[in-house]
């Protein structure tokens, strides 16, 4: 019988979409502890935030801080089914902000514009 790529061997194994690592506890020497936890009791580690190695490698401390920060937010468990966040944080839209000297007058007529996030 001939042996399939994908599914669950290419998922927990090496390469891009394996190799899941808990990015809130860095290793000491560099990298990140294996995802999951042996017990919820007994573990000092909050919950994990697991990604892909490869997924990891790529990002900044920021960017970690901020996946675990928005995990560890949010009830987990919820009706016994896994908590999932964003890896990365949507980017905001544009921001509506009054126009300076619009309306001063006639307030109806104040105009609202549209300013990037930066």
């Amino acid at each position: 019988m001939a042996k399939t790529k994908g599914g669950l061997s290419e998922w927990f194994g090496k390469g891009s979409k394996g190799n899941w690592v808990d990015i809130s506890a860095p290793k000491k020497g560099g990298g990140f502890e294996k995802c999951g936890r042996k017990s919820t009791k007994d573990s000092k580690r909050g919950y994990p935030k697991c990604v892909p190695a490869a997924t990891a490698a790529k990002m900044s401390k920021g960017e970690i801080k901020s996946a675990v920060t928005r995990k560890r937010a949010k009830k987990q468990g919820v009706g016994g089914k896994p908590t999932n966040v964003k890896t990365f944080a949507a980017q905001g839209g544009a921001v509506l902000v009054q126009s300076k000297g619009c309306g001063a007058i006639m307030p109806s007529k104040q105009k609202m514009t549209k300013v990037p996030r930066s």
